[in-house]
């Protein structure tokens, strides 16, 4: 073999590793678009009275609420739990806390490099609309963002009020994923 036949082929190898790895990265954003298109279908039947439609036959989780932020152009659909294969879908609802749009603090946990991404550029006053499996659609807006440390902040969720706390890894331009801090969004009906 000669050096050029050598060099010739490190590149092609090194150029299919790099859109390998391209190609995974990107599977990862693919994955939550077309989930949401599938979520948006099991949303359907849920609000048709089938409970617990699953978006696929395997699925371990269901859609529980409908979450829109219009003045970041968001529209997704709230799964129940907060496991890492239900929030690799969408944003997931932390078992324990209120149903989205009911009475008390709901919480809600998704990735902040997909389906929350969104919350850095949310600002106090923007509204959130919640849309419930009857239907009913609560109006919140945003009180307060903060970033809080996991291993110590605890999120009170008696409140007789609805509220919502939406919640991400932070940094948002993190490099590893993971870590304690959490950004943390804060919404209330009552807008006081």
């Amino acid at each position: 073999m000669t050096r050029r036949t050598l060099l010739i082929g490190a590149a092609a190898l090194l150029a299919g590793v790099g859109l390998w790895q391209l190609g995974q990265g990107a599977w990862i954003y693919v994955k939550a678009r077309l989930a949401q298109r599938l979520l948006q279908r099991a949303w359907a039947q849920t609000l048709r009275g089938e409970p617990e439609a699953r978006p696929w036959p395997w699925a371990d989780t269901w859609p529980v609420a409908r979450l829109q932020v219009p003045a970041h152009g968001v529209d997704l659909i709230v799964l129940t739990g907060v496991s890492g294969r239900t929030l690799a879908f969408g944003p997931g609802h932390a078992p324990g806390s209120a149903v989205p749009g009911a009475h008390g603090t709901a919480i809600v946990t998704g990735h902040r490099d997909t389906h929350f991404r969104f919350l850095e550029r949310v600002q106090q006053g923007d509204a959130i609309i919640v849309e419930g499996p009857d239907r009913r659609r609560s109006r919140l807006r945003v009180q307060e963002t903060s970033v809080v440390d996991s291993r110590t902040a605890v999120i009170r969720t008696e409140d007789r009020s609805a509220g919502l706390v939406l919640v991400t890894c932070y940094p948002f331009d993190a490099v590893r994923p993971g870590g304690p801090l959490r950004y943390v969004v804060t919404a209330s009906a009552s807008g006081e």
